[in-house]
């Protein structure tokens, strides 16, 4: 089961790292590594330490990283056009 899980992290953070060109793409695989995150916190307080508190803290961080990822591709979808990073040019206003 842990073996599985720390899989799971690593294969979303190669897809993080590797899919850097598309911010919607971004955000997904940002989410399902903070859910692996999650069940790896989840495992080690119901096993060896009392964490379920900071469990339930960094799941609802994490819920408010989801949203703001998500108004902020709505606004830069809005403003720009699409959420592909090579067509994006923020030093212009």
């Amino acid at each position: 089961m842990l073996f599985l899980i720390i899989l799971g992290v690593f294969v979303f953070m190669f897809s993080f790292i590797s899919k850097r060109k598309h911010l919607l793409a971004t955000l997904l695989s940002l989410e399902g590594l903070m859910l692996f995150i999650f069940c790896l916190f989840y495992f080690f307080s119901s096993s060896y330490l009392n964490l379920h508190n900071f469990a339930l803290l960094f799941l609802t961080l994490t819920a408010c990283e989801g949203a703001l990822g998500l108004s902020l591709l709505v606004t830069i979808v809005r403003t720009h056009g699409g959420d592909k990073f090579n067509s994006l040019n923020f030093l212009q206003c």
